[in-house]
């Protein structure tokens, strides 16, 4: 395919993700789908290989990419098929995040996959908003092993109910799932009418095509960081069971147009739930050497092919089950992000930023209001590492999230909740030649009782500068005033507050001198 056509065609495929996740905020009924866009939309070849994807979450959609080869294996498609999991150990990511995968067939023959992953405030676990501090994969929630939910057309009414009653508002449940499958359905449409319009086999052909495009940038990429071994090692504050200062080390060698990625050295995996399955260690990978790509880059398999990467079995970032992994996906993460962008700031003096907020400062809770059991999750964006060439951005979702903030109306509108102050945290960003991005306030007044867990990072050490940037400032919570750990579960009562306080961004470059 000649340039244009290529291009033309990536955007059309692209489209499709696009559509089916503008279709899934539309018609789901959790706020943190519909409002927080906590979702992600990806279409596959025939074998699960990744063609395309959209801009959703990044831990999504590179997890989603390392496993769907294994996960579709394993199955006779035919078309009507959907397919749903969560088990992080088998192709997901943690529990709340649920993927449903579609076969596409064009004329009796599977040209594709589509497949939507969206995250469930309430996945069944004993504590709302289903984040516990857990020790065992089994006490966070309904385990959802890669099965059928729809045959043929026709959806399996046993397993629905039996997910269904695990879950302590499966109107809302239910409501989410009939939106993904919406998605879905919309997904296999548009892709239909790609490979129609084109016919199968110039289809195959511009898949080809494109992948291979992909991994010539990508390859191009790697060839222009010099080659060497770098290595660098960042660190968890605590794993909520009395573990602290936890260590992620990596060591990138580059030689000519590949990288390997060894975590050789990081920390075994610990009691709490901080421990990654390789899936969601392979999305942070695959996301940092993305951003060193040309922003025309596909979003394809071959993107990813110059990258291998290593983990020792039973490491933090290679864990093995049955151990929890609520926040691997969503602070563990960030940390891998962090290192990894610490060894190419070696290599790369000149073009990597400070690091980041390094947490997604995760908030869960819910009760029993007027009858009704109530279940609510989100995150908190805080402030962006500065870079070489820029001033870090202030109360924004960084790295290995890509949400917006639940809108205060609608929290207020569907949780007894009140939100009293929410401010970007001023000041709390490193200072540097660029000053890194601030973090933010944000304080909630309980209106009924309620249980709450938090799970935060970077709250015993800021997040580094780089070049003699100052460090951003440490992230906070406070329960009427009362200072927090970064990760606890506690009882609220009508009228108490909590405060967090996100962390600020790293600041990058010696300051200028005061005159």
């Amino acid at each position: 395919m000649d340039r244009v056509e290529l291009a033309i065609f990536e955007r059309r495929v692209a489209a499709v993700c696009e559509e089916m996740g503008a279709v899934l905020a539309r018609a789901a009924f959790s706020p943190n789908i519909k409002d927080r866009l906590d979702y992600s939309c990806a279409v596959f070849d025939a074998s699960g290989r990744l063609v395309s994807q959209a801009a959703h979450i990044p831990v999504h959609l590179g997890s989603m990419a390392h496993a769907m080869r294994e996960v579709v294996a394993e199955e006779s498609w035919r078309p009507g098929d959907v397919m749903v999991f969560n088990d992080p150990y088998l192709g997901g990511t943690h529990l709340p995040d649920v993927t449903l995968v579609s076969p596409v067939f064009v004329a009796g023959s599977r040209v594709g996959f589509v497949a939507s992953r969206a995250h469930h405030a309430d996945i069944g676990a004993k504590v709302p908003g289903s984040m516990p501090l857990a020790r065992r994969l089994d006490e966070e929630g309904v385990i959802i092993p890669p099965g059928m939910l729809v045959r043929g057309g026709v959806l399996d009414e046993a397993m629905w109910q039996e997910i269904m009653a695990e879950l302590g508002d499966p109107e809302m449940a239910a409501g989410d799932f009939q939106a993904q499958l919406a998605a879905n359905r919309v997904g296999v449409e548009r892709l239909i009418e790609v490979v129609e319009a084109l016919g199968a086999s110039r289809y195959l052909e511009a898949v080809a095509a494109l992948d291979g495009y992909g991994e010539r940038l990508a390859r191009h990429a790697v060839d222009r960081i010099p080659d060497g071994r770098y290595r660098f090692t960042d660190h968890l504050d605590d794993d909520g069971f009395g573990q602290q200062d936890i260590p992620i080390t990596v060591t990138l060698a580059i030689e000519g147009d590949r990288a390997m990625v060894d975590f050789t050295g990081t920390a075994a995996q610990v009691e709490g739930n901080l421990n990654c399955p390789l899936s969601v260690t392979a999305a942070a990978v695959f996301y940092v050497f993305r951003s060193l790509m040309p922003p025309q880059t596909p979003a394809c398999d071959g993107t990813f092919r110059p990258i291998e990467l290593h983990a020792p079995p039973g490491c933090l970032v290679n864990a093995r089950r049955p151990a929890a992994c609520g926040a691997g996906n969503v602070e563990t993460s960030m940390r891998i992000v962090d290192a990894l962008l610490g060894a190419l700031a070696q290599a790369l003096p000149e073009e990597i930023p400070a690091a980041s907020q390094g947490t997604m400062n995760n908030v869960a809770m819910g009760g029993v209001h007027e009858g009704r059991a109530w279940s609510y999750y989100e995150t908190l964006g805080g402030g962006a590492g500065a870079g070489p060439h820029r001033h870090g951005a202030s109360a924004i979702h960084t790295h290995m999230t890509n949400t917006l903030n639940t809108p205060i109306e609608s929290l207020e509108l569907h949780y007894p909740l009140r939100v009293l102050r929410y401010q970007i945290r001023r000041g709390s960003g490193g200072l540097g030649r660029h000053r890194g991005g601030d973090g933010l306030i944000r304080e909630y007044q309980f209106l009924a009782p309620a249980e709450v867990t938090l799970i935060g990072e970077r709250r015993r050490r800021g997040p580094w500068g780089l070049r003699g940037g100052e460090p951003g400032r440490a992230g906070e919570g406070l329960l009427n005033g009362d200072p927090l750990p970064g990760k606890r579960c506690f009882q609220a009562a009508p009228g108490d507050r909590l405060t967090l306080h996100t962390p600020g961004g790293g600041g990058w470059g010696e300051p200028y001198p005061v005159e």
